[in-house]
């Protein structure tokens, strides 16, 4: 399915997040591909895999264009080993709070630590209210795109 993907992110201050989450799935993911102009990317979740390429940011860090596809579990385990770099593994957490969803991904491995809430927007100005576990802004701050978690993990940052 292809669109327009409109989404802020955030770091996670605590994990209240965890007692209002309405689901939690455990996740792996590498990158086929990670040019700044183009990520390819594979996902094994639960018992299902998924193929994704997404365009770059705008200037804003907010908009890139997506597709994505379901495929095989046992295809996203296959393409998952020709991943570049660090395969990623975290728990994903689906929160919901007035009127929006939040995913939270708690990053595990060699990014264990870093915990990054998302939201999806309609467009890019839409206002939304902020829980109280939700930490400073990263929209467009690259280092916290998961392509370049796997390329430098959260672990090897100097604070």
């Amino acid at each position: 399915m292809e669109h327009l993907e409109i989404e802020r992110k955030f770091l996670v201050k605590s994990d209240i997040y965890k007692e209002q989450a309405s689901s939690q799935i455990r996740m792996i993911q590498g990158f086929l591909n990670r040019d700044s102009e183009r990520t390819v990317r594979v996902r094994a979740m639960g018992d299902k895999g998924y193929l994704t390429i997404k365009g770059a940011s705008n200037a804003s860090g907010t908009t890139r264009f997506e597709w994505e596809t379901e495929i095989a579990h046992s295809e996203a385990i296959n393409l998952i080993d020709l991943c570049e770099g660090i395969i990623l593994e975290k728990n994903r957490y689906k929160v919901p709070f007035e009127g929006h969803f939040f995913e939270v991904d708690e990053f595990l491995g060699e990014n264990k630590g870093l915990v990054v809430a998302e939201i999806e927007l309609q467009h890019e100005d839409e206002v939304f209210e902020k829980p109280k576990w939700l930490g400073n802004e990263v929209t467009g701050k690259v280092a916290y795109y998961n392509s370049q978690l796997s390329i430098k993990p959260y672990s090897q940052w100097k604070n």
